[in-house]
């Protein structure tokens, strides 16, 4: 998996999201998350963190995807 896929799924998701995507160890299947976005007005945290992790269910399922790290954030 490559930054560029987890950016254009955020985003397609999540179309105000200001994001920040890094490769926690370079092997492309562990990575951090920053995001920002009005969808997560009313939400709470871990309702938020559900909501972007729904968007990875298939590659958290298939392996592709073994870690994701969330820090999320509600966008004024």
């Amino acid at each position: 998996m490559d930054k560029s896929f987890i950016e254009s799924t955020l985003k397609n998701n999540f179309p105000d999201a200001d994001l920040a995507v890094h490769d926690m160890t370079g092997g492309g299947d562990h990575w951090e998350v920053q995001i920002s976005s009005s969808l997560f007005k009313g939400l709470s945290r871990v309702q938020q963190h559900q909501l972007v992790m729904k968007s990875f269910q298939s590659e958290l399922q298939s392996g592709s995807l073994h870690a994701l790290a969330l820090i999320t954030k509600i966008k004024d």
